[in-house]
């Protein structure tokens, strides 16, 4: 059996997290679909591009979306990562591979999003995270504003989010306390 090394699977904590991480990967070419039940007799779907997502609320669930991962279809699973399912789950999914936890781009990467920001976007996004608004963030930088809506829209683009509230937010997840 062949699996490619970038299904992905996430256990994100809520619906919210779940929706930012399938319109990620929809963008990326995934074909989203709710449940963990794969519809295709085949073994192997990894061709398939298929990732599936939903609650997990039981073991029966759980067996489930491990069971669609080792196939090879992506998994966007909603539970507590901390709770006794939620870990076995985790520990489950990490067998075949790396798991994401939580919405961010790439949390599990060692900070590479982070390592890959200019030191223009790493301050506008300081700023950003203080309270600022783009305008006064590129003028404390001594940028234009076309400049750090640019640097900005790199940013987003690096961690694979839309709004820039997401950009900050990814920012700081993976920066961690400084």
């Amino acid at each position: 059996m062949t699996r490619q090394p970038d299904a992905p699977r996430h256990v994100v904590a809520s619906p919210g997290d779940a929706d930012t991480v399938l319109r990620r990967l929809i963008r990326d070419g995934w074909v989203a679909r709710d449940g963990f039940a794969l519809p295709d007799p085949a073994w192997d779907v990894t061709g398939n591009r298929l990732v599936l997502h939903g609650r997990i609320t039981d073991a029966e669930t759980l067996q489930l979306a491990v069971l669609a991962a080792a196939r090879g279809a992506g998994v966007v699973a909603i539970c507590d990562a901390e709770s006794m399912l939620g870990r076995a789950l985790v520990d489950d999914l990490s067998r075949l591979g790396p798991v994401r936890q939580g919405a961010a781009a790439e949390p599990n990467d060692g900070g590479k999003a982070v390592a890959d920001l200019v030191p223009e976007q790493r301050a506008l996004l300081d700023r950003l995270a203080a309270g600022d608004t783009i305008a006064a963030a590129a003028a404390a930088e001594f940028l234009s504003l076309r400049t750090a809506n640019r640097r900005i829209a790199e940013a987003r683009a690096l961690f694979g989010v839309r709004t820039t509230r997401e950009a900050v937010l990814a920012y700081l997840r993976q920066r961690g306390p400084n």
